[in-house]
């Protein structure tokens, strides 16, 4: 096999006879066989390159802080691809900027488009970055980052549960997972679809198939936990869906969303 550093030399001269456009680049790189193929390796390659130096299969790492959160909302439907504009602010806790002073500062969520662009125009505050992608390993910008870091922390789990996002997110999901099929297995086979870009194993239809059942009875039997788990997040919720099913296939929604191969780009 050629050497890597070969490749190197190919793209620089490439870059250069393209006039140095970036973007150009870029194109080259995302469009070629080496970086669209699939990261699954075979125990040949395993042994013989197990830190891929030869590229004869894709990285797999968790998606940066700003990607896991659009990942989830074009998941659901909900992200606007909108390209520029001002900054925009979605869900954060109340009180979070509380401590900023000279002057001092409030954080209001924005309703509308707002609340779904890309993570890309999120407010950027330094010290006080939005939780959700301080979660993720996002810099502050207080200092140049060279490479982000990429940690796996019970925090993150506990983000993609229950950050208002990803429950709004997990709702709108669900509403178009009911409205897919009548039947429970096709209706998760069609959420690992639509989310993973596969198709679910047996053992995976049954647990989620275990867990919508039991969260329909709970909510059936309660009403006000639905309501409390609809109530989350600005997008209407669907009218033509009982609470309890729907509440019952957003906790589904939300066990998916908080899959490590969701947040990972194989």
């Amino acid at each position: 096999m050629a050497d890597p550093s070969e490749l190197l030399d190919w793209l620089a001269l490439d870059f250069q006879a393209g006039g140095g456009d970036i973007k150009r680049s870029i194109k080259q790189i995302a469009m070629s066989a080496a970086y669209r193929q699939s990261s699954k390796g075979t125990p040949e390659l395993r042994l013989h390159d197990p830190y891929n130096q030869l590229l004869a299969r894709q990285g797999r790492f968790r998606l940066d802080a700003e990607f896991v959160r659009d990942n989830a909302l074009a998941i659901s439907g909900l992200l606007v691809p909108k390209i520029g504009g001002p900054s925009v602010k979605p869900y954060q806790p109340a009180g979070y900027w509380r401590y900023l002073n000279f002057p001092t500062r409030e954080w209001a969520n924005d309703k509308g488009e707002s609340q779904y662009r890309r993570g890309l125009y999120t407010y950027w505050q330094r010290t006080f970055l939005q939780p959700s992608l301080l979660a993720f390993d996002a810099s502050t910008r207080e200092e140049c980052t060279v490479e982000r870091p990429r940690s796996n922390t019970p925090q993150q789990a506990l983000v993609l549960l229950n950050d208002p996002t990803y429950v709004e997110a997990s709702r709108v999901f669900a509403e178009k997972i009911v409205r897919s099929s009548k039947k429970t297995p096709d209706q998760i086979q069609t959420a690992f679809r639509m989310a993973l870009q596969r198709q679910a194993s047996a053992e995976e239809v049954g647990i989620l198939a275990k867990l919508y059942e039991q969260h329909r009875v709970h909510y059936e039997a309660n009403a006000k936990d639905a309501q409390a788990v609809l109530g989350v997040g600005y997008a209407p919720v669907a009218k033509d869906i009982s609470p309890a099913e729907l509440a019952a296939w957003t906790s589904v929604a939300r066990a998916i969303m908080n899959l490590h191969e969701t947040i990972t780009r194989n």
